[in-house]
C-alpha cells in the first residue's frame, strides 16, 4: 500500500458512511415532519383503538370504574389527526378510585382516569391486558410485567426494568385532555 492510499481510504469510507447516514437523517426528519407520528401534545384528546367505538372521542365517565384499561390513540381537536402513525402512541387509559391514587398518580389524573404509555419498559411489547389479582394491574402478556395503575405504574412483577410513561390528564366537561408530553421515556430502552 502506497502513502496516498490511506488517505484516499479515509476519505472514502467518511463518504460511505456519511452516504448511509443521511437516508437515515431524512426518514427521522420526515417523522417529526408526520402529524400522525408525533408524540401526544398538550391539548390533544383520546379515541377507541378499536371496537364498536373505534375513532370516538373518550371521555371519563365512558370507562368502567376500577378498569380494565382502554386502548387508545391521541387526536388533535382542532386539525382531527389521529396520532396512529408510531405504536409507540398507544396509550392506556383507565379509570380508577382517586381515593386509591397514589400522590404522583392522583397529581397527573383526572376524575380518576390516568393515562400511561402502552409500550412496555421490557421489549416494548404492547400492555394490553388486565389482570384482577393484586387489586387489578397492567400485564403485558410477552413476558410477564407487571404494572401498578394506582402507584405511577410502577413495576409489580416481571422483568420490566421502569414504570410506563404517564401522560398528565386534564377534565374538560367529561373529555380527557393531555396536559404535557409524556412523563419518561416510552417504550424499551436500548441496549
Amino acid at each position: 500500500m502506497s502513502d496516498c492510499d490511506y488517505p484516499r481510504r479515509t476519505l472514502l469510507r467518511g463518504a460511505i458512511g456519511l452516504g448511509l447516514t443521511l437516508p437515515l437523517t431524512s426518514v427521522q426528519a420526515a417523522q417529526e415532519d408526520d402529524p400522525k407520528k408525533a408524540r401526544p401534545q398538550a391539548g390533544d384528546q383520546f379515541v377507541y383503538f378499536s371496537g364498536d367505538r373505534k375513532g370516538q372521542v373518550i371521555k371519563s365517565g365512558d370507562l368502567a370504574l376500577g378498569g380494565p384499561q382502554v386502548l387508545a390513540y391521541p387526536v388533535d381537536p382542532a386539525t382531527s389527526t389521529v396520532r396512529n402513525g408510531s405504536r409507540l402512541n398507544q396509550v392506556l387509559v383507565i379509570r380508577l378510585d382517586p381515593a386509591q391514587l397514589s400522590k404522583d398518580t392522583s397529581a397527573n389524573a383526572a376524575d380518576g382516569v390516568v393515562a400511561y404509555s402502552a409500550a412496555c419498559t421490557h421489549e416494548a411489547c404492547p400492555v394490553s391486558m388486565w389482570k384482577n389479582e393484586k387489586g387489578g394491574v397492567l400485564y403485558c402478556a410477552c413476558h410477564g410485567s407487571e404494572y401498578d395503575p394506582r402507584d405511577a405504574a410502577n413495576v409489580v412483577g416481571g422483568p420490566a426494568p421502569r414504570r410506563l410513561a404517564m401522560l398528565p390528564l386534564k377534565s374538560e366537561d367529561g373529555v380527557l385532555v393531555v396536559t404535557a408530553p409524556f412523563t419518561g421515556k416510552v417504550g424499551a430502552a436500548k441496549r
